[in-house]
């Protein structure tokens, strides 16, 4: 399988922010609740910490600021084996925090991130020597909603003459793009890709009802080398070209959505960066969001390694059948 950019040795570098993150403990609504488990929260770093988990480099450049939360979210993050001298501290900026609201109907998050440190990202982040050595860069559309600074940086980690293939996940956060349009921003971005991530239910959302399968997000996005649409806990499409690759998703008792579509990218990318064919590389993808989907931690033990490599190899039927509990 090739990119327009071919995957080269060295790490994947994940630019975007991560927070400091409230949660419930024990889990319920935060009207209700009396104590507070502090975690950390970061599409990017969890993509990277799950490239770590699958033994690939990663590297994740970002800002915090010096603070408790900051050096908390740095010492994390390095310690599941993910490089972070690409990490800034800003002093003049506090470490964004998010505040998890379980209830019956899904997870609330309340953001708190307005003036971050990392919201200060500028495209000349992309100069660093902890970027130019990239296997491949690795974005979300969380980031150019943070302020115009970061979504300048994602259009120039994009732009034509970029050295380096760009994955980029959609990662649609309504609450961060209130009275601006996400759709007609996220669109392009995804479609200048050479991968692209996103949810079946996400492009409805952006981009209209309309768009009732796979197929209609391929036709909508039509750029990317290899485009990815995930259906829920139902399966995964991977587009190359023109052709397709359906892989179902596994059965997964769920605890909590949340860091899944991470952990599905995490694998998927390290399958392509493994060189897997493109089912294995799906399968590799719901293997990791599987760790995701049992726990309320946005990063979780991956499955064993013996049952990764028996269900990566495993018959189409046994594959259907299989339930990670």
């Amino acid at each position: 399988m090739s990119l327009h950019r071919p995957l080269r040795p060295g790490p994947v570098v994940c630019v975007g922010e991560t927070m400091a993150a409230l949660a419930p403990d024990p889990l319920g609504p935060l009207d209700d609740t009396d104590l507070l488990r502090v975690d950390i929260a970061g599409a990017e770093s969890n993509v990277a910490l799950y490239l770590a988990d699958h033994g690939i480099p990663a590297r994740w450049v970002s800002a915090v600021g010096d603070d408790p939360f900051g050096r908390r979210v740095r010492a994390r993050i390095a310690a599941g084996g993910v490089d972070i001298s690409g990490v800034r501290t800003d002093p003049e900026r506090p470490t964004g925090l998010l505040l998890k609201d379980p209830g019956p109907h899904g997870t609330r998050v309340h953001y708190h991130r307005a003036g971050s440190a990392a919201s200060a990202l500028t495209p000349e982040v992309l100069d660093d020597p902890a970027v130019k050595g990239a296997a491949l860069v690795h974005l979300s559309g969380i980031t150019p909603a943070l302020s115009p600074h970061c979504h300048a940086l994602v259009e120039h980690a994009l732009r034509p003459d970029r050295p380096w293939p760009v994955s980029f996940d959609v990662n649609h956060r309504p609450a961060l793009w209130a009275g601006r349009s996400a759709a007609h921003v996220l669109r392009p971005l995804a479609d200048r890709a050479d991968i692209a991530l996103v949810g079946l239910d996400e492009a409805q959302t952006l981009w209209g009802d309309g768009i009732t399968d796979a197929e209609r997000v391929r036709d909508l996005l039509p750029g990317p080398r290899v485009l990815v649409v995930k259906d829920g806990g139902r399966a995964a499409t991977a587009f190359v070209g023109a052709t397709a690759h359906r892989v179902p998703a596994l059965t997964v008792p769920v605890t909590e959505p949340v860091g899944a579509g991470d952990a599905f990218a995490a694998g998927f990318l390290g399958g392509l960066l493994r060189r897997l064919p493109m089912d294995r590389a799906l399968r590799l993808g719901h293997l990791t969001a599987a760790s995701a989907l049992r726990t309320t931690a946005d990063h979780a033990p991956l499955p064993e390694p013996s049952l990764i490599t028996a269900l990566l190899d495993a018959d189409e039927k046994t594959w259907r059948a299989a339930v990670i509990d």
